[in-house]
Protein backbone atom coordinates (compact mmCIF):
# COMPACT_ATOMS: atom_id res chain seq x y z
CA UNK A 1 0.00 0.00 0.00
CA UNK A 2 1.56 3.58 -0.80
CA UNK A 3 1.45 6.33 1.64
CA UNK A 4 -0.96 8.25 0.43
CA UNK A 5 -3.42 5.17 0.22
CA UNK A 6 -2.76 4.49 3.12
CA UNK A 7 -3.66 8.26 4.44
CA UNK A 8 -6.38 7.67 2.33
CA UNK A 9 -7.49 4.44 4.67
CA UNK A 10 -6.88 6.22 7.40
CA UNK A 11 -9.17 9.05 6.25
CA UNK A 12 -11.92 6.82 6.07
CA UNK A 13 -11.51 5.08 9.60
CA UNK A 14 -12.25 8.92 11.04
CA UNK A 15 -15.25 9.17 9.48
CA UNK A 16 -16.41 5.27 9.98
CA UNK A 17 -15.60 5.56 13.99
CA UNK A 18 -17.75 9.04 13.66
CA UNK A 19 -20.71 7.90 12.29
CA UNK A 20 -20.33 4.89 14.64
CA UNK A 21 -19.55 7.27 17.60
CA UNK A 22 -22.88 10.01 17.21
CA UNK A 23 -25.24 7.24 15.76
CA UNK A 24 -25.78 3.96 16.32
CA UNK A 25 -28.63 3.83 14.19
CA UNK A 26 -27.78 5.29 11.18
CA UNK A 27 -24.07 3.49 11.42
CA UNK A 28 -26.99 0.25 11.80
CA UNK A 29 -28.67 1.46 8.80
CA UNK A 30 -25.68 2.09 6.47
CA UNK A 31 -23.93 -1.40 7.46
CA UNK A 32 -27.44 -2.45 5.37
CA UNK A 33 -26.28 -0.83 2.20
CA UNK A 34 -24.42 -2.88 -0.71
CA UNK A 35 -20.47 -2.92 0.50
CA UNK A 36 -19.63 -0.63 -2.20
CA UNK A 37 -21.90 2.05 -0.67
CA UNK A 38 -21.40 2.16 2.95
CA UNK A 39 -17.69 4.23 3.21
CA UNK A 40 -18.98 7.06 1.00
CA UNK A 41 -21.87 7.51 3.13
CA UNK A 42 -19.64 7.23 5.98
CA UNK A 43 -17.84 9.98 4.90
CA UNK A 44 -20.54 12.20 4.28
CA UNK A 45 -22.27 11.43 7.62
CA UNK A 46 -18.59 12.71 9.36
CA UNK A 47 -18.33 16.28 7.12
CA UNK A 48 -21.88 16.90 8.43
CA UNK A 49 -21.33 15.53 11.87
CA UNK A 50 -18.21 18.21 12.73
CA UNK A 51 -20.03 21.30 10.90
CA UNK A 52 -22.55 20.05 13.17
CA UNK A 53 -20.77 19.65 16.45
CA UNK A 54 -19.41 23.44 15.51
CA UNK A 55 -22.68 25.08 15.92
CA UNK A 56 -24.01 22.70 18.42
CA UNK A 57 -21.51 21.69 20.66
CA UNK A 58 -18.46 23.99 20.92
CA UNK A 59 -19.92 26.89 23.52
CA UNK A 60 -16.91 27.37 24.84
CA UNK A 61 -14.77 28.61 21.71
CA UNK A 62 -15.23 31.17 18.90
CA UNK A 63 -17.47 29.44 16.82
CA UNK A 64 -18.15 31.85 14.30
CA UNK A 65 -14.18 31.27 13.38
CA UNK A 66 -14.38 28.22 13.65
CA UNK A 67 -17.37 27.06 11.23
CA UNK A 68 -15.35 30.15 8.80
CA UNK A 69 -12.01 27.88 9.29
CA UNK A 70 -13.92 24.65 8.34
CA UNK A 71 -15.70 25.99 5.36
CA UNK A 72 -12.24 26.93 3.90
CA UNK A 73 -10.57 24.09 4.51
CA UNK A 74 -13.35 22.40 3.05
CA UNK A 75 -13.35 24.62 -0.42
CA UNK A 76 -9.53 23.64 -0.39
CA UNK A 77 -9.66 20.22 0.54
CA UNK A 78 -11.84 19.72 -2.69
CA UNK A 79 -9.47 21.96 -4.59
CA UNK A 80 -6.75 20.28 -3.66
CA UNK A 81 -8.10 16.59 -3.68
CA UNK A 82 -6.39 16.52 -0.24
CA UNK A 83 -6.82 17.82 3.44
CA UNK A 84 -4.69 16.79 6.50
CA UNK A 85 -7.87 16.70 8.08
CA UNK A 86 -8.62 12.90 8.06
CA UNK A 87 -12.50 13.59 7.43
CA UNK A 88 -12.44 16.37 5.00
CA UNK A 89 -9.75 14.38 3.14
CA UNK A 90 -12.29 10.95 2.99
CA UNK A 91 -14.85 13.84 2.12
CA UNK A 92 -12.89 15.12 -0.76
CA UNK A 93 -12.83 11.88 -2.06
CA UNK A 94 -16.48 11.14 -1.93
CA UNK A 95 -17.02 14.27 -3.60
CA UNK A 96 -15.04 13.76 -6.91
CA UNK A 97 -16.15 10.60 -7.16
CA UNK A 98 -19.27 10.53 -7.07
CA UNK A 99 -20.03 13.87 -8.09
CA UNK A 100 -21.01 16.03 -5.14
CA UNK A 101 -21.49 19.30 -6.78
CA UNK A 102 -20.87 22.38 -4.95
CA UNK A 103 -23.97 24.05 -4.64
CA UNK A 104 -25.12 21.60 -2.08
CA UNK A 105 -21.95 21.95 -0.29
CA UNK A 106 -22.76 25.90 0.28
CA UNK A 107 -26.29 25.49 0.78
CA UNK A 108 -25.40 22.86 4.07
CA UNK A 109 -22.76 25.38 5.13
CA UNK A 110 -25.18 28.11 4.58
CA UNK A 111 -27.78 26.48 7.12
CA UNK A 112 -24.80 25.86 9.40
CA UNK A 113 -24.32 29.81 9.70
CA UNK A 114 -27.72 30.10 10.32
CA UNK A 115 -27.52 28.10 13.32
CA UNK A 116 -24.91 30.70 14.43
CA UNK A 117 -27.43 33.57 14.47
CA UNK A 118 -30.99 32.78 13.55
CA UNK A 119 -33.18 32.38 16.48
CA UNK A 120 -36.67 32.25 14.98
CA UNK A 121 -37.63 31.45 11.24
CA UNK A 122 -40.77 32.67 9.12
CA UNK A 123 -42.16 29.96 6.61
CA UNK A 124 -39.73 30.92 3.52
CA UNK A 125 -36.93 30.99 6.06
CA UNK A 126 -37.87 27.35 7.58
CA UNK A 127 -38.24 25.81 3.96
CA UNK A 128 -34.35 27.63 3.20
CA UNK A 129 -33.28 26.01 6.55
CA UNK A 130 -34.52 22.39 6.13
CA UNK A 131 -32.99 22.32 2.61
CA UNK A 132 -29.31 23.32 3.21
CA UNK A 133 -29.86 21.28 6.11
CA UNK A 134 -31.13 17.99 5.74
CA UNK A 135 -32.70 17.68 2.08
CA UNK A 136 -29.12 18.36 0.62
CA UNK A 137 -27.48 15.49 2.68
CA UNK A 138 -29.89 13.60 1.58
CA UNK A 139 -29.16 14.39 -2.27
CA UNK A 140 -25.47 13.61 -1.46
CA UNK A 141 -26.26 10.21 -0.67
CA UNK A 142 -28.57 9.77 -3.67
CA UNK A 143 -25.05 10.91 -5.15
CA UNK A 144 -23.68 7.64 -4.29
CA UNK A 145 -26.85 5.65 -4.47
CA UNK A 146 -26.98 6.29 -8.15
CA UNK A 147 -22.98 6.14 -8.83
CA UNK A 148 -22.97 8.51 -11.68
CA UNK A 149 -26.37 7.46 -13.07
CA UNK A 150 -27.53 11.22 -13.73
CA UNK A 151 -30.65 10.44 -15.36
CA UNK A 152 -31.85 8.39 -12.47
CA UNK A 153 -30.53 10.73 -10.11
CA UNK A 154 -33.13 13.59 -11.67
CA UNK A 155 -35.53 11.11 -10.95
CA UNK A 156 -35.20 10.41 -7.35
CA UNK A 157 -33.99 13.79 -6.16
CA UNK A 158 -37.67 15.04 -5.09
CA UNK A 159 -38.45 11.62 -2.93
CA UNK A 160 -34.63 12.57 -1.49
CA UNK A 161 -35.49 15.63 -0.60
CA UNK A 162 -38.73 14.98 0.77
CA UNK A 163 -36.46 12.03 3.03
CA UNK A 164 -34.31 14.36 4.28
CA UNK A 165 -36.79 16.77 5.51
CA UNK A 166 -38.89 13.93 7.12
CA UNK A 167 -36.03 13.23 9.23
CA UNK A 168 -34.98 16.92 10.36
CA UNK A 169 -38.34 17.98 10.95
CA UNK A 170 -38.96 14.76 13.42
CA UNK A 171 -35.41 15.83 14.86
CA UNK A 172 -37.11 19.12 15.85
CA UNK A 173 -39.97 17.73 18.03
CA UNK A 174 -37.72 15.49 18.82
CA UNK A 175 -35.21 17.89 20.11
CA UNK A 176 -37.43 20.71 20.67
CA UNK A 177 -36.67 21.20 24.48
CA UNK A 178 -33.08 21.44 24.01
CA UNK A 179 -33.22 23.91 20.78
CA UNK A 180 -34.73 26.22 22.50
CA UNK A 181 -33.96 26.28 26.35
CA UNK A 182 -30.14 25.37 25.29
CA UNK A 183 -29.62 27.00 22.06
CA UNK A 184 -32.88 29.72 21.86
CA UNK A 185 -33.52 28.10 18.50
CA UNK A 186 -37.49 27.69 17.31
CA UNK A 187 -37.71 26.17 14.02
CA UNK A 188 -41.15 26.02 13.45
CA UNK A 189 -42.88 28.86 12.03
CA UNK A 190 -44.93 31.16 14.12
CA UNK A 191 -44.17 28.60 17.09
CA UNK A 192 -43.57 29.76 21.07
CA UNK A 193 -42.19 27.35 22.96
CA UNK A 194 -44.07 28.61 26.01
CA UNK A 195 -47.73 28.24 24.29
CA UNK A 196 -46.51 25.37 22.27
CA UNK A 197 -50.28 24.18 21.52
CA UNK A 198 -51.98 20.99 20.61
CA UNK A 199 -52.88 22.44 17.38
CA UNK A 200 -49.22 23.64 16.73
CA UNK A 201 -48.23 20.34 16.78
CA UNK A 202 -50.91 18.75 14.74
CA UNK A 203 -50.13 20.82 11.74
CA UNK A 204 -46.61 20.40 12.08
CA UNK A 205 -47.28 16.35 12.17
CA UNK A 206 -49.49 16.51 9.20
CA UNK A 207 -46.52 18.22 7.45
CA UNK A 208 -44.14 15.26 8.30
CA UNK A 209 -46.90 12.83 7.21
CA UNK A 210 -46.45 14.32 3.55
CA UNK A 211 -43.01 13.89 3.71
CA UNK A 212 -43.12 10.63 4.74
CA UNK A 213 -45.69 9.37 2.47
CA UNK A 214 -43.77 11.07 -0.48
CA UNK A 215 -40.36 9.62 0.51
CA UNK A 216 -41.39 6.06 0.70
CA UNK A 217 -42.54 6.56 -3.20
CA UNK A 218 -39.14 7.18 -4.04
CA UNK A 219 -37.43 4.31 -1.46
CA UNK A 220 -39.48 1.75 -3.58
CA UNK A 221 -37.34 3.31 -6.88
CA UNK A 222 -34.51 3.10 -5.27
CA UNK A 223 -31.42 0.63 -6.72
CA UNK A 224 -31.38 -2.53 -5.16
CA UNK A 225 -27.45 -1.39 -3.51
CA UNK A 226 -28.94 1.11 -1.66
CA UNK A 227 -32.60 0.22 -0.68
CA UNK A 228 -32.70 -1.52 2.17
CA UNK A 229 -30.65 0.68 4.09
CA UNK A 230 -32.38 3.82 3.05
CA UNK A 231 -35.77 1.76 4.04
CA UNK A 232 -34.73 1.03 7.68
CA UNK A 233 -33.90 4.43 8.44
CA UNK A 234 -37.22 5.63 6.93
CA UNK A 235 -38.74 3.29 9.66
CA UNK A 236 -36.64 3.94 12.63
CA UNK A 237 -38.04 7.83 11.73
CA UNK A 238 -41.03 6.65 11.28
CA UNK A 239 -41.46 4.61 14.92
CA UNK A 240 -39.84 7.71 16.10
CA UNK A 241 -42.45 10.11 14.50
CA UNK A 242 -45.39 7.66 15.25
CA UNK A 243 -44.26 7.97 19.09
CA UNK A 244 -43.87 11.32 19.04
CA UNK A 245 -47.77 11.69 17.34
CA UNK A 246 -49.17 9.97 20.37
CA UNK A 247 -47.79 12.04 23.22
CA UNK A 248 -48.85 15.56 24.54
CA UNK A 249 -46.78 18.64 23.47
CA UNK A 250 -46.42 18.96 27.69
CA UNK A 251 -44.59 15.90 27.01
CA UNK A 252 -42.32 16.69 24.43
CA UNK A 253 -41.30 19.89 25.70
CA UNK A 254 -40.03 18.00 29.05
CA UNK A 255 -38.52 14.46 27.57
CA UNK A 256 -36.46 13.76 24.42
CA UNK A 257 -38.10 10.98 22.98
CA UNK A 258 -36.51 7.77 22.09
CA UNK A 259 -36.92 4.12 20.46
CA UNK A 260 -35.61 1.71 22.16
CA UNK A 261 -33.21 -0.66 21.51
CA UNK A 262 -34.63 -3.52 21.33
CA UNK A 263 -37.77 -1.92 18.95
CA UNK A 264 -34.69 -0.89 16.73
CA UNK A 265 -34.10 -4.62 16.56
CA UNK A 266 -37.07 -5.36 15.08
CA UNK A 267 -37.22 -2.95 12.76
CA UNK A 268 -34.42 -4.45 11.37
CA UNK A 269 -35.65 -7.85 11.52
CA UNK A 270 -39.31 -6.53 10.10
CA UNK A 271 -37.25 -4.84 7.25
CA UNK A 272 -35.02 -7.64 6.24
CA UNK A 273 -38.23 -10.13 5.79
CA UNK A 274 -39.62 -7.33 3.60
CA UNK A 275 -36.56 -7.21 1.30
CA UNK A 276 -36.43 -10.95 1.08
CA UNK A 277 -40.48 -11.04 -0.05
CA UNK A 278 -39.99 -8.41 -2.57
CA UNK A 279 -42.07 -6.19 -0.52
CA UNK A 280 -40.18 -2.61 -0.52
Amino acid sequence: MTNIALFNTLSSCCSKSTTRLYSTSFSSAVNLLHKDLRQPIHNIYGFVRLADEIVDTFHQHDKHSLLAEFASATKDAIERRISLNPILNSFQITVHRYNITQDLIDAFLYSMELDLEQKNYDQKGYNDYIYGSAEVVGLMCLKVFCEGDETQYQKLKPFARSLGAAFQKVNFLRDIKADTQQLGRMYFPGCDFNNFAHHDKAAIEADIQKDFDHAYEGIVLLPLKAKLGVYVAYRYYLALFRKIKKLQPKVILENRVRIPNHNKLLIVANAGLRSQLNLI
